[in-house]
């Protein structure tokens, strides 16, 4: 299992001296300042691997660009809507340019409006350490009081309105300021933002579109990239919907296994396949990450490794972001699959025998409470995460 990290590029606040220091062997990263829609050229896909290569003393870094995240999807393209075939266009070309510089493995969402969601970016644990939460509460406030979307009551149970009317008549209006910009926050280091009016806008174009309708644009999309990426040698992987059920009336289409099995046969190319975020389908008490990396391994291209506790029953349920080894998903049991998935393609002789893998997301602990990184993405939470998982992965490896 190769060991990377994801850096959002110059301005992130956890610098490649200190992914080069805290032991990883490659990065995961995205030209997140260009455009959704626009073509990656050649010259800015080099200037980030340069950035990659390079330590702030102008020394080698060793560390390579190992997996893009994102390359986007536009809102265009999953609605078929605008210029959606211009899109297509440029992104058949930005794998191509990718191709050329040797980045074989592109992370990519089918996600409508928001890439993810939370409730609270910093919540207090009792360590005093902070960590991401979704609170099924604030989102039915949000949803109901604040965005106001049209039969957002229909959506959740009595009794969760009942709490949400109260637990707005007890915020101020800085309180519903910042949960309202909580929920759009959307993709860390994204080129683009929502106010509340594009998302009422988005949500009033996708109102028709329906999840069959969302999942035959997905195919018609795959139809297009998929044959190029086997073309090109490249392995796309597809995340999972974070929260993996549907919010604002949205379609989800990548929440459960059944939904990967019908992604790998949308389009049966090895290219297609599949970021396995054990964090992401956790939300969910019906998936069983193991399982699913035994079942669906053969296309992993891909993992994220973190965990969520849910703390509520049912689905959707309130959660936050766990330590790594410390929510409902059993990473012990997850990482045992995954090596095991190596140890199959090592026989087959596969080129992509070693899975690149990163530990997503972290708890803000130390230091990182003053640093106010990518929220989700602290350096020294991060850290202890990778240690947590080394260590899985020298016990289940060890000779002796």
């Amino acid at each position: 299992m190769r060991q990377t990290w994801r850096w959002f590029g110059p301005r992130d606040l956890v610098s490649i001296d200190a992914v080069r220091q805290a032991g990883a062997e490659g990065i995961v990263t995205a030209l997140h300042h260009v455009p959704t829609g626009t073509v990656w050229s050649p010259a800015e896909i080099e200037q980030r691997k340069r950035e990659i290569a390079t330590m702030k003393d102008g020394s080698p870094s060793t560390l390579t660009w190992d997996v893009v995240e994102s390359l986007p999807v536009s809102e265009d393209i999953k609605k078929q809507s605008g210029d959606w075939r211009a899109h297509i266009a440029a992104y058949k070309q930005s794998l191509r340019n990718l191709s050329d510089a040797g980045i074989g493995v592109i992370c990519y969402n089918f996600m409508p409006v928001l890439d993810w969601t939370r409730t609270d970016l910093a919540w207090r644990l009792p360590t005093g350490g902070t960590c991401m939460r979704f609170d099924l509460t604030d989102f039915a406030a949000f949803d109901i009081f604040i965005l106001e979307r049209p039969g957002a009551d229909a959506d959740f149970p009595e009794e969760v309105r009942a709490a949400a009317s109260a637990r707005l008549a007890g915020m101020d209006g800085a309180r519903q300021e910042r949960l309202a910009r909580n929920v759009v926050f959307g993709l860390p280091g994204a080129a683009e933002s929502f106010t509340l009016e594009d998302v009422r806008r988005h949500l009033a174009e996708y109102a028709p579109l329906g999840a069959d309708g969302l999942r035959a644009n997905m195919a018609a999309f795959l139809e297009e990239v998929a044959p190029l990426a086997q073309e090109l040698g490249l392995r796309l992987c597809c995340h999972p919907d974070d929260p993996p059920f549907s919010l604002l009336g949205l379609p989800r289409i990548m929440s459960t296994e059944a939904d990967y099995t019908w992604l790998i046969n949308a389009v049966d190319l090895p290219a297609n396949g599949i970021t396995l975020c054990s964090g992401s389908l956790g939300a969910r008490p019906d998936n069983d990450l193991p399982g699913m990396m035994k079942r669906l391994g053969d296309r992993v291209h891909f993992l994220h490794l973190r965990n969520v506790r849910r703390e509520t029953a049912g689905i959707p349920c309130s959660f936050h972001e766990a330590e790594h080894l410390g929510g409902g998903t059993d990473m012990v049991a997850l990482v045992r699959a995954a090596l095991a998935e190596e140890a199959r393609r090592r026989v087959a002789g596969r080129a992509d025998a070693s899975i690149p893998f990163r530990p997503d997301h972290g708890q803000d602990i130390l230091d990182d409470l003053g640093r106010q990184a990518q929220p989700g993405y602290p350096s020294i939470g991060r850290l202890k995460g990778l240690a947590e998982l080394r260590g899985i992965i020298a016990a289940e490896t060890h000779a002796g």
